[in-house]
């Protein structure tokens, strides 16, 4: 079903919708919810959550991208159920993608920063720009979609080593790129 058709399904009130997006989304949204949260149960229910926030959006909003929507959700949800699971005890998933891009990214700012937090992301978004479409694939793949080193590796064609180096380097050229914009890390 197309996406529009799925906007519209939820406009209408039409519980049809949510089979649709689960349908269509519903693997993808459950890989990255598993890929931060690393347990299916806990990423299931993320997932459900997510058509239920959707539900609860649908109108007023009328997204664009129905794909883009659901990822921002589903994401949003599973950071928001591991910090409170962690909130306690450390982990997994979530806690490798944060400390591997702290050394280039400034922590998130609080509700004050927003204007920071903005001009951040739009400086991310212009140096993602200027990588090959290969390097933005790993980069967003691993540090939006949290893919696992090793899967991403096997999908991408490269020794895990050597997709390490390369994330690295990634990194590298991201803090120097926000350095050179003024953004303070």
């Amino acid at each position: 079903m197309e996406d529009t058709a799925i906007v519209s399904l939820y406009w209408q009130r039409d519980e049809g919708a949510i089979a649709a997006s689960s349908a269509k989304y519903g693997t993808l949204c459950h890989s990255l919810s598993y890929n931060i949260l690393r347990r299916h149960e806990d990423a299931e229910e993320c997932v459900n959550d997510t058509w239920h926030r959707a539900w609860d959006t649908m109108p007023p909003q009328r997204p664009a991208s129905l794909r883009a929507f659901f990822c921002r959700i589903v994401r949003n949800l599973s950071i928001d159920r591991w910090r409170a699971a962690h909130s306690r005890k450390r982990g997994e998933g979530l806690e490798s993608l944060v400390m591997e891009l702290e050394e280039c990214v400034p922590a998130s700012p609080s509700a004050e920063e927003q204007w920071e937090e903005e001009q951040v992301a739009a400086a991310v978004e212009r140096w993602l720009e200027k990588q090959s479409r290969q390097d933005r694939q790993l980069f967003v793949h691993r540090y939006f979609y949290g893919w696992p080193v090793k899967e991403l590796a096997r999908r991408a064609g490269y020794a895990p080593n050597s997709l390490t180096q390369r994330l690295r380097r990634l990194r590298q050229s991201l803090r120097l790129a926000l350095e050179r914009e003024g953004v303070i890390l």
